[in-house]
């Protein structure tokens, strides 16, 4: 290329920058000699460094999109963008006022000026958002969340999520659950607080289905007796004249595997008494109701093909 070209022709340098921010390396590569670079990025210059390495084509501050670019150009080509940054790109408010990058944890890179470098073995398949290369939403959550550390902040940004349809629940702990422990109690009780709303929800979305069942009647949240006395259970339903139980998988066995172990364990207390139970998860009952009921009404031909075992109902 011929040299000066770049100073009168300025499409070569649009074409070689990303949203007009550019690396050192292009610029050179586009011709402009290092002494230019320096005479452009100086105090009355036509440009401006940003980062290192890493020049904004103007002399202005930078845009949002361009401090994303430019943080995208500083972590290098296997970088993703994640955290508040990137879940604007998604369409979400900016949360945090910094700009999160990942880069493979072989890199050497070093947070500076509004980046934040985050180094990982866990860098995500990427999505394009223009021309940037951007976080799934629930790892941009997660990883927005840690930074937050604000439960109330971390509750409204999930249950936006969660509303749009851009993520599940599941998706969101399944993040909480493979990423770095470091600075996720305010994400843990977050979604904690969601999956017991969940969990508040599925049930009575659940009662309004049994409802239509034609099945006997059934009680809710009442305590299971053993022969003895002995404490066995409290499923989200119950069908008392043939001891069927039907219980709604909450989310919260992600959250607490204590938790889960103790409902497992519940569980198969229940069906070593004889119980029949009946399992389904909240999006289940929210979207496959067929399904649902004839499980139902499976479970109860087979509650009813069998002796009634010797339990008892405890009190409303």
């Amino acid at each position: 290329m011929k040299r000066g070209l770049w100073a009168t022709e300025r499409q070569i340098l649009d074409g070689a920058s990303l949203n007009g921010v550019i690396t050192r390396q292009a610029l050179r590569e586009c011709g402009v000699s290092d002494g230019s670079i320096t005479a452009r990025t100086g105090p009355d210059g036509k440009w401006r460094s940003i980062l290192p390495a890493v020049v904004l084509l103007q002399n202005g501050n930078p845009s949002l999109l361009q401090q994303l670019s430019a943080a995208q150009l500083y972590g290098g080509e296997n970088s993703v963008l994640t955290g508040g940054a990137a879940l604007t790109k998604h369409g979400f408010d900016r949360v945090g006022s910094d700009v999160h990058i990942l880069v493979p944890a072989t890199m050497r890179r070093a947070s500076t000026s509004f980046v934040r470098v985050e180094r990982t073995t866990r860098l995500p398949e990427p999505e394009l958002r223009g021309r940037l290369s951007v976080a799934p939403i629930p790892r941009a959550l997660v990883d927005a969340a840690r930074a937050t550390r604000s439960v109330d902040t971390n509750l409204r940004m999930f249950a936006e999520a969660i509303q749009r349809g851009s993520t599940d629940l599941d998706g969101i702990v399944r993040e909480l659950t493979d990423g770095p422990r470091r600075h996720g109690a305010a994400a843990w009780a977050a979604a904690r607080q969601l999956a017991d709303d969940a969990h508040s929800v599925a049930e009575a979305r659940a009662q309004r289905l049994y409802a239509s069942s034609k099945l006997p009647k059934m009680v809710h949240n009442r305590d299971i007796f053993g022969p003895d006395g002995t404490f066995l259970g409290r499923p989200d339903g119950w069908i008392d004249a043939v001891a069927l139980g039907w219980q709604i998988d909450s989310f919260a066995y992600h959250l607490s595997p204590a938790d889960h172990a103790k409902t497992m364990a519940r569980r198969a207390e229940m069906e070593r008494a004889g119980v029949i139970i009946v399992a389904h998860l909240p999006q289940q009952i929210r979207d496959d109701s067929s399904r649902v009921l004839a499980d139902l009404h499976a479970g109860y031909q087979r509650a009813l093909a069998r002796p009634r075992p010797n339990l008892h109902l405890g009190p409303a």
